[in-house]
């Protein structure tokens, strides 16, 4: 997927409540999207169909992103596309200000005159273009938590065009979009497959959230506090908004009950944004601050005395010859990891699914990387660390609902049935 090319033309979709869908009969309480593990780039990737006459569009899930960006290539063909007027609402909504000129050409998806524009951001490299904002039809399947329903069509989904769907906390990501046209509660859930052969899932609006066969994961959730960085981590921004990614407040972290020394002054975020801990899809894995990283290897190396280690395979810092480690219902038989948040009895638990890499038939690797000196934010929870387990997300409350390893419940965030509405 060529998103950093910069002679590509980028547009963003919103969309806003029509009449056509006030006046329906039908009003879903929430909606599915599959999810999918592209094996070779490690991102999670979905669909929705986007266009008149409908077209699939494939884009890749970002958690902490603004808002949904597709690039608007010569092939996009749609009798309902829009472009959203300098200073309209949706220029409102979207809090761009500023007008958008596109000189020399034919007006075309992604380049029109008098129309606001953003600044879309593939958040994989951290490269960011201008793009005027834009609208169109969207259809998306509805869901009742236990099996898909009807597919619903959203007229005028503004959108940021192949390219990312933002999930972030801003008032124009795919979350506050969808409950604002079908008034459902602004919350969503994610829940991604460990398979790059089967779907996961992200939910729009409240559960349950049931998975063959019939656990209904929204009852066994724990939660935090969704903690708002007030400075933007994007790269390029217009105005001075707050972070739209999703932050966690970490108090220490533990290895087989032990708390592992660190600067804790690094667990918080500070008056220019750095700091704290985030969850994030785009990384595949979780990334720790280096003087984390390191006590962190040490004390993980420690409960695995006995197993020899081997020379480390990139990205990773600390593998072992896993035939001398054993297995249990959730992965390897490793030491636990124990993020713990606002209190000591409210710990996100990490077994060996979720730390364990297999790089090789008889090479495990700790699934944790090195973010350097000074990164932004200390803590990054990554995609693999995020696999069969639930994380709900309440935008109203500012609150994160996390299930830990599904396996415990015997079943994982493959089994969302999306093949019958029986």
């Amino acid at each position: 997927m060529a998103l950093s090319s910069k002679f590509l033309l980028f547009c963003f979709l919103l969309f806003f409540i029509s009449p056509s869908i006030a006046k329906t009969s039908f009003r879903p309480k929430a909606l599915v999207l599959p999810v999918t593990k592209d094996g070779s780039t490690l991102q999670y990737l979905t669909q929705i169909k986007q266009r008149t006459p409908l077209v699939p569009v494939k884009l890749t899930l970002d958690l902490g992103g603004q808002f949904l960006w597709v690039v608007c290539e010569k092939e996009y063909v749609s009798s309902s596309y829009r472009f959203a007027p300098c200073h309209s609402a949706p220029c409102s909504l979207a809090n761009a200000p500023y007008c958008f000129e596109c000189f020399g050409t034919k007006p075309r998806p992604g380049c029109h005159n008098n129309t606001c524009n953003l600044l879309p951001e593939n958040t994989i490299n951290g490269i960011s273009f201008n793009g005027p904002v834009s609208m169109d039809v969207a259809s998306i399947q509805s869901t009742d938590g236990k099996n898909p329903g009807k597919v619903v069509s959203v007229p005028k989904l503004l959108f940021g065009v192949t390219g990312m769907a933002g999930l972030g906390r801003t008032k124009i990501s795919l979350p506050s979009l969808f409950s604002s046209a079908f008034s459902f509660k602004r919350k969503f859930a994610i829940c991604l497959s460990s398979s790059t052969k089967a779907n996961g899932a992200v939910f729009f609006g409240d559960g349950p959230y049931v998975m063959l066969p019939g656990v209904d994961v929204s009852k066994s959730l724990t939660y935090t506090p969704l903690i708002l960085n007030p400075v933007t981590t994007a790269t390029l921004t217009f105005t001075d908004l707050p972070s739209s990614d999703y932050f966690i407040e970490v108090k220490s972290i533990k290895i087989n009950g032990h708390v592992i020394p660190m600067n804790t002054s690094l667990l918080s975020i500070d008056k220019k944004g750095f700091g704290g801990t985030k969850i994030s899809t785009v990384h595949p894995y979780t990334v720790l601050e280096s003087s984390i990283y390191e006590v962190f290897i040490e004390a993980f190396t420690k409960g695995l005395a006995k197993v020899p280690r081997v020379k480390p395979v990139s990205p990773f810092g600390a593998c072992f010859n896993s035939t001398h480690i054993g297995s249990t219902r959730a992965g390897a038989a490793v030491p636990q990891i124990d993020l713990v948040l606002q209190s000591s009895k409210v710990i996100w638990s990490i077994f060996g699914a979720n730390s364990m890499v297999q790089v090789k038939d008889d090479v495990l690797c700790l699934g944790f990387v090195d973010g350097g000196v000074n990164p932004r934010t200390s803590i990054v929870i990554g995609g693999y660390q995020l696999e069969d387990n639930l994380l709900q997300f309440d935008l109203a409350t500012s609150r994160l609902g996390f299930s830990s390893s599904l396996l415990f419940h015997r079943t994982t965030c493959s089994n969302f049935n999306f093949t019958s509405n029986a």
